[in-house]
């Protein structure tokens, strides 16, 4: 995998540890936020052929 693909990936998940400490403090516009991050970052990493699914999906 190159590093690229790594850096979207890795991104993703800190996306997704953004949206869990969101949701844990119960701020609404931290989560979204960090929604949005996420979103952006699977959108990029799914362009770039990158297999990642939404939390949601399993």
């Amino acid at each position: 995998m190159s590093g690229y693909a790594e850096a979207l990936l890795e991104r993703v998940e800190q996306a997704r540890a953004k949206v869990a400490a969101a949701v844990a403090k119960d701020d609404p516009y931290a989560l979204a936020v960090a929604q949005d991050d996420l979103e952006d970052a699977l959108r990029v990493a799914r362009r770039h052929g990158l297999n990642v699914r939404d939390e949601d999906e399993g």
